[in-house]
């Protein structure tokens, strides 16, 4: 005969294997994850898709990732380094020489109006470079005004400013100052200059009435007298 404390005993057993029989056969954790979308909890991956981002701003020279802007920034400045190598190598050349045909040239005036070579034929073409800055330059300006003004009414005569690396404000102020009638223009990206290779301001180049090149004066002239005694010539012919 089974007493209590057996019916106890056996009692607690089943008990015990019923509990355990849940546990094995329930899932573990329960149905914690079924319900929850999956997650990339993994902080490199954030990293990765970050660095992603940076490379497509950048390009690859020599295995090495370079951004975008640095390689626009090196490539300006060799633009300018090019530019300024070929400037230095054109004035080491020397001015054109006396007997050359003289360079094609456009001289936009500070007016807004373009005068290009090809509308000078014919004509005999004073051009002096100058710039505001440049103090000999102003020695000569009156002789070059009263020069041009007494071949003006000829019609076959032209005078030609070259502003060379100046500020239009400051050109506007010495034009004014010494009464320049005849047209200036800025010197643009100074292509003018480095057509007849000048080597400093001042600087004046006169053109005979069939493009050839005739005379140049470095630095000043000294007079009026000067200026004329290379241009009556020309008109004779």
């Amino acid at each position: 005969m089974e007493d209590n404390a057996d019916k106890e005993h056996r009692a607690d057993k089943e008990h015990r294997t019923n509990v355990e029989h849940q546990i094995d056969n329930e899932p573990l954790g329960g149905n914690v994850n079924q319900n929850i979308p999956e997650t990339d909890t993994n902080p490199r991956s954030a990293e990765t898709q970050q660095s992603s981002s940076r490379l497509g701003n950048q390009v690859t020279i020599f295995g090495r990732g370079i951004s975008v802007g640095a390689v626009l920034a090196w490539g300006a400045v060799f633009a300018l380094l090019l530019v300024l190598f070929l400037g230095l190598q054109r004035s080491q050349e020397g001015p054109v020489s006396v007997g050359d045909k003289a360079p094609d040239f456009t001289l936009t005036t500070f007016e807004g109006e373009e005068i290009s070579s090809e509308d000078l034929e014919g004509k005999v073409v004073v051009i002096n470079f100058w710039a505001s800055w440049c103090s000999p330059c102003e020695q000569e300006a009156a002789d070059l005004e009263n020069a041009w003004l007494q071949y003006k009414p000829r019609g076959d005569v032209v005078f030609l400013g070259v502003d060379y690396v100046d500020t239009e404000t400051e050109a506007m102020g010495y034009l004014n100052k010494f009464n320049i009638s005849y047209p200036n223009g800025p010197d643009l990206r100074t292509r003018i200059s480095q057509a007849f290779r000048i080597q400093g301001v001042p600087e004046t180049f006169v053109i005979a009435k069939d493009g050839t090149l005739v005379s140049f004066q470095k630095g000043p002239y000294s007079s009026l007298a000067q200026i004329r005694s290379v241009i009556d010539p020309l008109l004779e012919q």
